[in-house]
């Protein structure tokens, strides 16, 4: 909890997650399980923050792009996948577990949005 009326939760409570690769760049969408919990995922979810998330990797640059019509987030990572499928030997050179890695931020959720998240299966 960081605010009497706010509760920290990991991201993947407030969106799932899809990810493509093409070459050394990493496609990762994030959709709000509903839409009232939009708006709380596009301000915490910047590209700042997602640049911490993958920090490991060294990205060489985080694009995020806000879709408010699906509400949904599509997030560009490029220079993340240890070039690629066809130049390493990294077993997930297609990137297909980066979601899961971003959906592990935690966020603030006010209390009030509570209902909307999914369950938490930790």
């Amino acid at each position: 909890m960081t605010h009497p009326h706010q509760y920290e939760v990991p991201l993947y409570r407030a969106a799932h997650g899809r990810t493509g690769d093409k070459g050394n760049r990493s496609n990762i969408s994030l959709i709000a399980w509903h839409p009232k919990l939009f708006d709380q995922i596009v301000e915490q979810v910047t590209d700042e923050a997602i640049a911490r998330v993958f920090a490991d990797r060294q990205p060489s640059r985080v694009t995020r792009y806000v879709l408010p019509n699906l509400d949904a987030v599509n997030i560009v990572i490029d220079d993340v996948l240890d070039g690629g499928v066809n130049k390493s030997l990294n077993l997930d050179t297609h990137g297909k577990a980066l979601s899961c890695l971003l959906l592990d931020m935690r966020i603030r959720i006010a209390e009030d949005l509570m209902p909307y998240l999914a369950p938490d299966e930790e």
